[in-house]
């Protein structure tokens, strides 16, 4: 589908619209079997917006859940900032920055964002 006209767009010119995790969750389930989330998260230089995404796009897994959805398990895109085959090292993916001079790895504060939202719920 087209990027409607002035949407917030994504390194990657995708529209910013976590609340897609939720609907293409729904939208699987009714083919019956577990589902497993295995890429979600988006290219941006503002990692507030990353932080965004991750809460709203978790927000819709837990509304998921609670509606009885068998979601096995979740994987954001990407742990470090990485390759992007056509665009190279401009989109950044990643919940950690990656120096490409030095090789020095920091975390975002995504990452923490992220992982404050793991330890408050655990996996059962």
């Amino acid at each position: 589908m087209p990027v409607p006209d002035g949407a917030e767009t994504t390194q990657m010119g995708y529209e910013f619209y976590p609340q897609a995790l939720e609907n293409v969750l729904r939208r699987a389930a009714t083919a019956g079997m577990p589902l497993l989330v295995t890429e979600h998260g988006l290219g941006t230089a503002d990692d507030s917006r990353r932080i965004e995404f991750i809460r709203q796009g978790l927000a819709g897994l837990e509304r998921v859940l609670a509606d009885g959805v068998d979601v096995r398990g979740y994987l954001h895109w990407s742990a470090l900032d990485n390759y992007e085959w056509m665009l190279g090292y401009r989109p950044t993916f990643g919940l950690i920055n990656v120096d490409r001079t030095t090789q020095r790895r920091t975390p975002k504060e995504s990452a923490r964002c992220l992982g404050a939202l793991a330890q408050h719920n655990p996996p059962a």
